[in-house]
């Protein structure tokens, strides 16, 4: 016979309490903290499919594409850290992930290698600011900019399309995601930085001058960046509402982009 007296009514379990925590944990190890990258790393793909048309291979594109920003993530960690053993598990799912969904991609369109030395330097960048704990650094974030408006080509090719189709579509999200940075330092990293608010809005006049020359259509979305650019510095914004304002330009700059197209 049982001597354990009957659970309290309302009483918690102590292992299902811990559960979302362990789940917590869990995330936590295996996806970084990095929320804004989702937008950088979505935005030129979805771009690109808007533009050249949906077509099955670029399902493991997107895979291969997600699976090797978490690899790389881990891999310039372990870079920083000089401690590689403290990111094995990492390093393993993300490898064991991304290799067979790229190698997918490669078999049907070999052509994407095309674009492997560019990837390859660009990487190179961003190990040598992960080697000398520098990730934060303008050119360091330029360089994941151009590593993810590059995927809107690898999109083209993928889908057999000439890669001068997006060449409009690279420049205008090359010039909002530079933009981007630009305004988001001045949001949270270089807060107060009278020099960063001047290259921010500086910047921003002149894509609005490129993207309207590209098509006049832009000029609308554009003319809203260089607005918030200009007045949200040093409104005291949290890091959660700017990155909010930020999602909702990401949806209006691919809204943009696909009805201009």
């Amino acid at each position: 016979m049982s001597t354990q007296s009957p659970a309290a009514p309302g009483a918690t379990d102590p292992v299902t309490a811990q559960r979302p925590v362990r789940r917590q944990r869990v995330l936590r190890r295996y996806l970084p903290p990095q929320h804004g990258a989702w937008a950088m790393l979505l935005l030129p793909y979805l771009v690109g499919v808007a533009v050249v048309g949906p077509g099955w291979p670029q399902l493991p594109l997107l895979g291969a594409w997600l699976a090797g920003y978490l690899l790389s993530y881990y891999v310039f960690q372990a870079v920083k850290s000089r401690r590689p053993g403290r990111f094995l598990a990492q390093l393993r799912l993300y490898a064991l992930v991304a290799a067979p969904l790229a190698v997918a991609v490669v078999v049907v369109r070999p052509a994407v290698l095309w674009y492997a030395p560019a990837f390859a330097a660009l990487l190179a960048v961003n190990a040598g600011y992960a080697w000398r704990r520098r990730e934060r650094a303008l050119l360091n974030d330029l360089a994941s900019v151009v590593q993810s408006c590059l995927l809107i080509f690898v999109v083209a090719t993928v889908a057999g399309v000439s890669p001068e189709r997006v060449v409009p579509a690279f420049v205008v999200l090359l010039l909002y995601l530079t933009g981007t940075v630009c305004y988001v330092k001045t949001m949270i990293r270089e807060r107060g930085s009278a020099s960063y608010r001047r290259l921010s809005i500086g910047f921003h006049l002149a894509a609005l001058v490129v993207a309207t020359l590209l098509d006049v259509g832009l000029a609308p979305i554009f003319l809203v960046l260089l607005i918030r650019a200009w007045l949200l510095p040093g409104r005291g914004l949290r890091p959660a509402p700017v990155g909010m304002i930020e999602i909702a330009c990401s949806v209006l700059v691919l809204v943009t982009l696909v009805l201009v197209s």
